[in-house]
């Protein structure tokens, strides 16, 4: 993992920016949450509506503390137990997310990575980040960086910080209230 292209891809997601980076499975496309230019820019990248909402990926769970301060200690139990690493959990949002993050849902998709770039570039980002497949809606995920540039050319801000964690498949999805699996993982 290269230092320079932590700094450079969270320089480029503070300026409004669609990067790629590399996640424990895929790779995924990232941007400021809090910018609606950047994710609307993602979303037409990806085809994807808004009404699905994105997931937030942080290094650490701290970025997330706004929404985890409703939580039962025994919830919070739960998601100490996978993170940080390959589980997403939907968490209620109580209307601290902005609407294009959490499309049409009561939650937000949250998750603590223990990818050393992602994780990196969130620190250096100096918060949470959208975070999702790197791909075009109904397209296999980008496992490889060549597989991003044949999807998306030049149409990014950056593309870079090394490999995927070799996961096989994407993270596990699972709702905190109801305890349903949403996606399985491996």
């Amino acid at each position: 993992m290269s230092l320079l292209d932590v700094r450079f891809a969270a320089r480029a997601l503070a300026a409004g920016g669609v990067i790629a980076h590399p996640t424990e499975s895929v790779w995924g496309l990232a941007c400021d949450p809090y910018n609606r230019d950047a994710v609307e820019r993602l979303l037409r990248l990806k085809d994807r509506p808004v009404s699905k909402g994105l997931i937030l990926v942080s290094g650490d769970e701290a970025d997330f503390s706004p929404l985890l301060d409703n939580l039962t200690a025994s919830q919070l139990q739960q998601l100490h137990r996978t993170w940080p690493g390959p589980v997403t959990w939907l968490v209620p949002h109580f209307g601290r997310v902005p609407p294009w993050i959490s499309g049409d849902h009561h939650s937000v998709a949250l998750r603590c990575t223990n990818h050393p770039f992602t994780a990196a570039l969130c620190r250096e980002f100096g918060g949470a980040i959208v975070s999702t497949s790197a791909n075009p809606a109904g397209a296999q995920p980008a496992r490889h960086r060549y597989q991003v540039l044949r999807y998306f050319g030049g149409a990014l801000d950056f593309v870079g910080g090394g490999a995927t964690g070799g996961r096989a498949s994407p993270s596990e999805i699972r709702d905190l209230i109801s305890g349903d699996v949403l996606r399985p993982g491996s």
